[in-house]
């Protein structure tokens, strides 16, 4: 492999914003990329992996280093050194690039490599919180599993197309595209492309969307002419599911405390020819209290650690700080013990994380049904989805019916 001086360049420079700046790995990886608009999808691709390999294997690159944080150039240079050693690309004659004793490398590697927070690059508090939880067993394979690169999923807007369609579309484009069994909507791209600048994409024939995170709109079972709340809709994408299934007939309204983020759910509903759904920010509670006992079904899709999609996400191992748990999970049973007073007798309301921790999952559900609020619903069903397990990113769903 032949490496080129600006593309390094430029994967350190991404590197120092999201290591020393606390800055986010994809809004860098986006403004990187900007750089220079000569490079081609290879070079891109390039910039975006290593960026994103580097973050996900923060720790086990600085240990075998010999670097801590904050990192001068030079470190991250050193760190980049491993990286490269390890893929077994030789490095360059730069003057940035130090003498690097690669047999040193490999061994270190491999001794560290049998310790889980090293091979896998957590934090200590993250590794043994997660193992207490889950168990040492299922916690190892989770772990590795959390350090895949995520594949591009897509959601078929069913209000548009149908899945087979949008695959004749997309091959049309020289996008090749593949069904996932057990996920009605989803289409795998067994090779990552943009697939946002396709003709496809801007008809609003499909959204990108995690398989696994397609799977709570339905959970929800909405109907045609139903009103629905999602309470905490953010820009939008199970808002747009829940579009689909409900075939544009009925009510969404999608609330969320963030302005920003329903302006850009307008956008998108334009796009996907969803005209069912109603933004509303939650600028007070007057917004919430307004809506009691009004919906024959309400999704909480609840704001929590991200544990669950890590793959996509792997600078959340260093943003997260031991106190935000106490602090979600707080938040998370307010929520749900005041928006579950949206749903009307007899509807129903699905609580939702992308976390695979039980506090933030199957306890809350259990302190919810134990309280006040929640002494008039019961659980029907609830789904435990581990990344190891399917392959997809880690969720929890909770289908209750208010009696």
């Amino acid at each position: 492999m032949k490496l080129h001086r600006n593309l390094v360049f430029a994967v350190i420079d991404g590197l120092n914003l999201i290591f020393n700046e606390d800055q986010y790995a994809d809004k860098v990886v986006q403004k990187v990329l900007k750089f220079d608009k000569r490079w081609g999808s290879r070079d891109r691709g390039f910039i975006a992996e290593t960026t994103y390999e580097m973050v996900r294997y923060k720790r086990l690159y600085a240990e075998i280093a010999e670097v801590k944080a904050p990192f001068s150039r030079t470190d991250l240079f050193r760190m980049w050194a491993v990286w490269a050693v390890l893929k077994g690309i030789k490095l360059p004659d730069w003057k940035q690039i130090e003498p690097t004793p690669e047999r040193r490398i490999k061994g270190k590697f491999d001794e560290l490599s049998k310790i889980r927070k090293y091979r896998e690059a957590f934090p200590d508090w993250i590794d043994e919180l997660c193992a207490k939880a889950l168990g040492e067993k299922l916690w190892t394979a989770e772990s590795a599993a959390l350090n895949q690169q995520a594949e591009v999923i897509l959601r078929t807007n069913t209000l548009q197309t149908t899945k087979k369609q949008l695959a004749q579309a997309l091959l049309d484009e020289d996008i090749v595209t593949e069904p996932i069994k057990g996920y009605p909507s989803a289409l795998r791209l067994p090779e990552r492309a943009n697939v946002f600048v396709t003709e496809a994409f801007k008809k609003g024939l499909f959204e990108v969307q995690d398989a696994n995170s397609q799977l709570v709109a339905a959970f929800l079972e909405v109907q045609p002419g139903m009103r629905v709340v999602d309470t905490c809709a953010g820009a939008g994408g199970k808002s747009l599911h829940l579009a689909a299934l409900m075939e544009n007939k009925g009510q969404i309204i999608a609330m969320d405390v963030y302005g920003s983020k329903l302006k850009e759910l307008k956008r998108r509903a334009r796009r996907n020819g969803a005209h069912n759904i109603e933004p509303r920010e939650i600028d007070s509670t007057k917004v919430v209290k307004k809506l009691y006992g009004s919906a024959d079904r309400v999704l909480i899709d609840a704001p929590c650690t991200g544990l669950g999609v890590i793959r996509r996400n792997p600078d959340t191992k260093w943003k997260l700080q031991p106190d935000f748990l106490e602090k979600i999970t707080k938040t998370q049973q307010e929520i749900l013990r005041s928006y579950s007073k949206i749903v009307k007798p007899g509807g129903k309301m699905v609580y939702a994380t992308c976390s695979i921790l039980p506090q933030e999952n199957a306890d809350q559900i259990q302190a919810f049904l134990a309280s006040e609020e929640g002494k008039d619903f019961s659980l029907e069903r609830q789904k435990k989805i581990y990344a190891s397990k399917s392959g997809f990113d880690g969720f929890f769903m909770a289908l209750l019916a208010r009696n």
